[in-house]
């Protein structure tokens, strides 16, 4: 569907790197991301071939992570049904994130009101929610590409998230699209080198890896710059936002109405996905690098982790 995508591997190197490690200066490590994001942004529009024929046995992520593979309900399904299934699983964890791509331009955007726009990190976080725009665009007509909804969340998640853009702020904003983008970050680097995957999904998937590393890198450090300077109790209440958008994100990835696109029942399948260890591991193997950071830094710990371990995450 597009060239080749070179790897980010520095951003990537630098969204991982231990919390332990003191920040940079806000504003040089923001020029160095404007810098990066002049030499390698994408606009899907035209960097996707959106008149490509799509194969019909191709998956639309990788068997592995399908929610339900390994499951009884798995082996009921034929290939055809499986391939089904997996472009709409694809779909709905699209319509998620453009949903909280949604509440994030918002919490970046409440960040950086009133700051000095010829300062780089202002300018940086306005290039991040162009970025958030296009990678929201880009979902949305994969969905239609394929032929499947977005699959966006309930009105109760709509309701509730409207809450969290309202009152999250400082380090709890920042974790969130940790939270958001690593995990999906992990699930998409598997997702761009499987050639048992459509091309489409592949294209989509590189594009969002290499943007997304800025974006993990400058969240990353302003979690870790910002985090210290908490008091105990607002220590408490960002470890508890945090805990909450964790457990919101694992647990509504794949909607439900997912399973009736191959004729299964909603509530038993979803019941199956939630008992899948097989994928209940795979969301613990993405998050892993997130928690220990997370833990580092101090906004994971004391009643919180409950929410945590609740969500599979621990």
């Amino acid at each position: 569907m597009t060239a080749t995508l070179p790897s980010d591997a520095a951003a990537r190197t630098a969204a991982t790197r231990p919390g332990g490690k003191s920040p940079v200066d806000r504003q040089a490590l923001s020029a160095r991301l404007l810098g990066s994001a002049a030499k390698k942004s994408y606009d899907p529009v035209v960097d996707i071939d959106w008149t490509a024929p799509i194969p019909e046995d191709l998956y639309g992520l990788s068997p592995e992570w399908s929610t339900l593979y390994g499951t009884p309900l798995w082996e009921t399904l034929d290939h055809v049904q499986r391939v089904r299934l997996t472009i709409h699983e694809y779909c709905s964890i699209s319509g998620i994130g453009i949903w909280f791509e949604h509440l994030l331009m918002q919490l970046v955007l409440r960040d950086i009101y009133g700051d000095d726009p010829a300062q780089p990190h202002v300018q940086w976080a306005l290039t991040e929610i162009a970025d958030e725009c296009r990678h929201s665009v880009m979902f949305a007509r994969t969905a239609q590409t394929f032929g499947a909804p977005s699959y966006g969340p309930p009105p109760a998640l709509l309701k509730l998230g409207k809450a969290y853009a309202a009152r999250a702020d400082g380090p709890a904003a920042y974790a969130a699209i940790l939270v958001a983008e690593e995990i999906l970050d992990i699930f998409q680097r598997d997702l761009m080198k499987d050639e048992r995957v459509q091309p489409l999904t592949r294209a989509t998937s590189q594009i969002h890896v290499v943007e997304e590393a800025r974006h993990m890198r400058f969240a990353r450090d302003e979690v870790a710059r910002r985090t210290p300077e908490l008091s105990r109790w607002q220590l408490r209440k960002h470890r508890t936002l945090v805990a909450a958008c964790a457990a919101i994100v694992a647990e509504n990835l794949v909607q439900p109405q997912v399973y009736a696109s191959v004729g299964l029942d909603p509530k038993e399948a979803r019941a199956a996905a939630r008992a899948n260890e097989h994928y209940n591991a795979k969301l613990r193997e993405a998050s892993s690098g997130l928690v220990s950071f997370l833990r580092e830094v101090g906004l994971i710990g004391g009643p919180s982790e409950r929410l945590w371990k609740r969500a599979g995450l621990l």
